[in-house]
């Protein structure tokens, strides 16, 4: 199918509403996430236009630029990992027999969950540390961190349930480990 997604690619949510609501949380991001790039590539052209057309100054559309592309891979990725969206090389499950196919899911899934666990983690302690020193950028804009920094844990956290769904639907048989059909 060129350029989209068929069906199998998609992690399954089967009747399962846990899975649903993650999907439809996941869904979401991912429109957020194109939003904003929408919107830096809106802040883009008008930083071209007062610069190059009205030889004018910019004081904060470069930062917001930065911020929206920063947030914006941050806030989809659950979105990707749903749609099973990022580079896959599938070579060592396609040659695994079922069984061994499904515990290489299972282990691979833990290590998953328990990364992304510790950078949101992480992530929700850093923004948290910026919003109660109300840290400032040291530009002229002088954004409060706290709001561009919230894409981490908020980033983070959504991808972690996406990956608990993933592995929750491999578990209930609702997905195939990987995605990949019994030979």
């Amino acid at each position: 199918m060129a350029g989209g997604y068929n069906s199998a690619s998609i992690s399954n949510t089967g009747n399962i509403i846990f899975l649903k609501i993650v999907a439809a949380l996941s869904n979401f991001a991912g429109w957020t996430a194109a939003a904003m790039i929408v919107a830096a590539v809106g802040i883009t052209c008008q930083m071209i236009v007062i610069r190059f057309v009205l030889n004018g100054s910019t004081v904060w559309q470069t930062e917001a630029v930065i911020y929206l592309v920063i947030g914006a891979t941050l806030i989809g990725l659950p979105y990707v990992q749903r749609l099973r969206g990022h580079v896959n090389v599938d070579l060592i499950p396609l040659a695994l027999p079922p069984r061994l196919r499904f515990l290489l899911a299972i282990l691979t899934s833990c290590l998953s969950i328990i990364i992304i666990g510790i950078m949101f983690f992480y992530g929700f302690d850093y923004w948290h540390f910026a919003w109660e020193r109300g840290w400032r950028s040291d530009t002229v804009w002088g954004v409060r961190l706290w709001i561009p920094y919230l894409a981490l844990p908020t980033g983070f956290g959504l991808l972690l349930l996406q990956l608990i769904a993933d592995f929750v639907a491999v578990l209930t048989g609702v997905d195939k480990p990987f995605g990949l059909e019994d030979n």
